[in-house]
């Protein structure tokens, strides 16, 4: 495992590490059991950096990182998220009230007296404007509940904002074979500043993976069945916000150029990596197999200059005129 700066935390994390979204639900069956291997499998390929969510599962996946961190003797870093637990999830919801008491609970769930980094868990695009919430959060670090402060972000122009804040130390946006906008436009600049990049939903929800057919089934608790079209939150959270068949002829494309000996998850998660304003990748995992599958791609050769031009001629083709504008 190869590792990098995370921003202004100063941390040194693993370049895969790890997303904890999935087995904190949302994503099917997943047993308590098998998230905990899957877990200790991270931490035995190397894996230093987890990243989780008050909501995911209502604080079931802090809840399974704080055994984690509470059994090994490796040192690990633990990223949560707050503010979507609003009901409606509007900007004047993100208040020092509100997060403070997010954090607190995520405290508990973590079983920590300071937590490594919060980020703002995608809020309304407004909430960039307001000062009163990065002031919030400048004063939770004083108070010693949080050692650095993100931002998760839907669109780019939401990361732009969100670089102004002089002590921003993370941003944590969507990036991936599917998602090229912010390589074109926001990570060199968030380089400048010294702000780390965590790109989530690396895989595109499994899509770039290459194991899914026109003919697959998603259970009806997890996203890719119920929020293609942005039912439940942001559709570009799901896909990447490409359409299943059309992502599907594009993976098929993307097979064709893959490099021997990567599996297709490998092969995408390298791409991320070779943009070196890339702190980390955080792709899921509920089986231990999976995270030492998505491991491997530290340690693969860099993609030549020829595949990578192609992954962009493959983007322009089939998936740039329907999300490149969106976010």
């Amino acid at each position: 495992m190869k590792y990098r700066k995370l921003g202004k935390t100063g941390f040194e994390v693993s370049e895969v590490s790890f997303g904890g979204w999935a087995i904190g639900g949302s994503w099917g069956d997943v047993e308590d059991e098998q998230s905990m291997a899957a877990l200790r499998e991270a931490v035995k390929q190397g894996i230093n950096f987890f990243d989780t969510a008050d909501v995911y599962g209502d604080g079931r996946s802090e809840r399974l990182m704080a055994k984690l961190r509470n059994e090994t003797d490796k040192k690990i870093h633990i990223a949560t998220k707050a503010g979507r637990r609003l009901d409606p999830h509007v900007a004047e919801g993100y208040n020092k009230e509100n997060l403070n008491k997010f954090v607190d609970r995520s405290l508990k769930n973590l079983d920590v007296e300071t937590i490594d980094l919060l980020q703002l868990h995608c809020p309304p695009t407004e909430v960039y404007e307001q000062e009163e919430v990065f002031e919030a959060l400048e004063e939770m670090v004083k108070a010693g509940k949080i050692e650095n402060y993100g931002v998760s972000v839907e669109k780019v122009e939401e990361a732009m904002k969100a670089l102004e804040y002089e002590n921003l130390a993370t941003v944590q946006i969507i990036y991936n074979m599917f998602r090229h906008k912010p390589g074109d436009e926001f990570l060199d600049k968030a380089k400048e500043k010294g702000v780390g990049i965590i790109c989530r939903v690396p895989l595109a929800s499994g899509l770039l993976t290459g194991k899914f057919s026109k003919d697959s089934t998603f259970a009806e608790d997890d996203h890719r069945n119920y929020n293609r079209d942005g039912e439940a939150f942001d559709k570009g959270e799901t896909f990447s916000g490409v359409d299943f068949e059309l992502g599907l002829k594009a993976v098929d494309e993307l097979e064709k150029i893959k490099p021997e000996g990567l599996t297709m998850a490998q092969f995408a998660l390298k791409w991320i990596l070779m943009n070196d304003a890339v702190s980390c990748v955080i792709p899921g995992g509920k089986k231990p197999w999976q995270v030492k599958d998505n491991a491997a791609a530290s340690e693969a050769d860099d993609l030549s200059d020829e595949v990578m031009a192609r992954v962009d001629e493959i983007y322009d083709e089939y998936i740039r005129d329907s999300v490149h504008h969106l976010w």
